[in-house]
């Protein structure tokens, strides 16, 4: 008997981001209970919560879809945070704009960005 292989859940697509709030998001007829990045390889759970520190680590997932993405938006949760310099720098040598703004705007915009078919990612900090 195959021992259980445990993967890290994943949406193999985009889709847009139908509702968030309580802690999570809903998404293509699913739901997420935590922070998500939505990338061109699909949506993915992510290890970020409200005051974590944005740096390049958090971002690996990001940087490793740099190719097909030209515009990130940083959801940052309740209120904005901005990108700190380092991490605005890693952003721009990999040929990423990015934007910070609260969770809800950047969802809004990302849901925008993405009808429009354009190259964009999203980093999403889930909100109660």
């Amino acid at each position: 008997m195959k021992p259980v292989q445990i993967r890290d859940a994943h949406f193999p697509g985009r889709a847009e981001i139908d509702v968030y709030g309580n802690g999570g998001f809903r998404f293509a007829d699913m739901s997420h209970r935590g922070s998500i990045l939505c990338l061109p390889s699909g949506i993915y759970g992510w290890d970020m919560s409200e005051g974590d520190a944005l740096e390049a680590a958090a971002f690996e997932k990001v940087l490793a879809d740099a190719g097909e993405i030209e515009f990130l938006i940083l959801g940052t949760g309740v209120d904005l945070r901005p990108i700190p310099a380092a991490l605005r720098a890693v952003f721009n040598q990999h040929g990423i704009a990015s934007d910070p703004m609260n969770t809800g705007a950047a969802v809004r915009t990302y849901n925008i960005m993405l009808m429009e078919s354009r190259p964009v990612a999203a980093a999403l900090i889930a909100v109660d």
